[in-house]
């Protein structure tokens, strides 16, 4: 792979000579600078042997060749989703430095050119069944402290909402209507998206409410050792997935990631005759085919057809 110089660090301190300084400075949410900062770490440690990391690296420099070099270089490690996601970290970059005056116009669309990894994987994960949740609510309900209340909030939540953790982690007081059961969502690029809480999430969240009481801040908080809640900031996502894992030890449930939860409710909903344009706004995706992938529905007519051939084998006596 051809080689680019890196700048020295102290010139590219200041964010207005940084294209990568510039990209990540300007997207929504801590998570999504995270995110990108590590796949740019990882490019600008391609191109430079280990030596620079996106903040010392000479974004500018970057041409068409080399973004081709690192798209080759990655498919030989990562699955088509992380490469697509790496390069668009890198057309973010790229589409900076031009804005910034750092590159030209045409270098910048030379550059990222480039087309995405073809991707046809099935997405990861697996969905809980209706037993699993039964189990993680019960272990809740069966806390008699205040956490368990807490928690019993959250998996409803995240289950009958499709809540992704960070957004739980977000979610102030004010943003819930315990009236009329409205919630506020703040998903990705911090569009906003409705959801309704009700039958059994509804009582999960009257039970918290009763213990957390009507103080401003976040709507979910941590809650000591002796149960007492001491400050009303906001969790972190690391909480929740230590929760989560927690909660499905103590239930004898197997093991499942926050965002399988979510899985749940899309495949939940569409399996019970929701409308996918629908459950795509209840999820917040930017588009129905996102949502598309996630139903489980066309795998069951599959394994329907599956067993309408007939193998001629009894098996050995």
């Amino acid at each position: 792979m051809n080689k680019i110089t890196v700048t020295n660090k102290s010139n590219l301190a200041r964010v207005d000579q940084n294209a990568a300084a510039i990209y990540l400075t300007g997207l929504n949410s801590e998570a999504g600078r995270r995110t990108m900062r590590q796949a740019l770490n990882l490019c600008a440690g391609l191109l430079s042997s280990g030596k620079a990391d996106a903040l010392a690296f000479a974004w500018h420099d970057l041409r068409f060749q080399h973004v081709t070099a690192i798209r080759t270089a990655l498919q030989e490690k990562y699955k088509p989703a992380s490469v697509n996601k790496i390069l668009a970290a890198l057309r973010g970059v790229l589409r900076s430095a031009w804005l910034a005056g750092l590159i030209s116009a045409e270098d910048f669309h030379k550059a990222a050119s480039v087309k995405s990894v073809k991707n046809t994987t099935l997405p990861a994960g697996r969905e809980l069944t209706q037993g699993e949740i039964t189990a993680l609510m019960s272990d809740c309900a069966n806390d008699t402290t205040n956490a368990g209340a807490r928690d019993a909030a959250i998996v409803a939540l995240m289950y009958s909402c499709g809540l992704r953790r960070e957004e739980v982690v977000t979610l102030a007081l004010s943003d819930y209507d315990n009236e009329s059961g409205r919630l506020v969502v703040k998903g990705k690029g911090n569009k906003e998206r409705t959801a309704y809480i009700t039958g059994g999430a509804a009582r999960a969240m009257y039970d918290w409410l009763n213990i957390r009481g009507d103080e401003v801040g976040a709507l979910f908080v941590a809650v000591n050792k002796s149960g007492r809640i001491t400050n009303y900031s906001h969790m972190t996502p690391k909480t929740i997935y230590k929760m989560l894992a927690k909660r499905a030890t103590e239930a004898g449930v197997k093991s499942f990631s926050p965002h399988d939860m979510r899985r749940t409710f899309v495949s939940d909903l569409l399996d019970a005759g929701a409308d996918i344009t629908t459950v795509s706004k209840m999820a917040g995706h930017a588009s129905v085919t996102t949502t598309s992938r996630y139903d489980r529905r066309p795998e069951d007519a599959k394994r329907k057809a599956a067993s309408l051939l007939h193998v001629p084998y009894a098996g050995r006596e």
